[in-house]
């Protein structure tokens, strides 16, 4: 069972970058699909990136394509979320989770950060 640690939150203006890490610990890392989710006040979580187990192939939301990057780097166990262009409707908590492959296509993640805070101010 894989344990998962975001950070990397804080507050920013409109325009500010800011780069999240999703450390893992536990299990094997390379062996699971990890995606960025976040969830912002009186709404429903949303998926923004799925990368896969290798880093080779990606899946963006619309709203954040373009703006943010993930990558992962298997012998550190960790997974990055880059966020350039930020805008106050980025504000959320921001959360990893990881899944296998035959799960993700459902959107059915197992394993969950406890999520990092991020504030973008206009």
């Amino acid at each position: 069972q894989v344990q998962l640690v975001e950070s990397g939150g804080g507050l920013g203006q409109a325009g500010d970058s800011l780069r999240l890490s999703c450390a893992a610990s536990g299990g094997t890392f390379s062996t699971y699909v990890i995606g960025w989710f976040r969830q912002a006040p009186g709404k429903n979580r949303e998926l923004l990136v799925a990368i896969n187990r290798s880093g080779g192939s990606t899946s963006y939301a619309d709203r954040v394509k373009g703006r943010f990057t993930v990558s992962r780097d298997n012998a550190k166990n960790t997974v990055y979320l880059q966020m350039t262009s930020l805008k106050p409707e980025d504000t959320a908590v921001y959360y990893c989770a990881a899944t296998t492959p035959s799960r993700v296509v459902r959107r059915q993640f197992d394993y969950w950060g406890q999520g990092t805070q991020v504030t973008v101010s206009s």
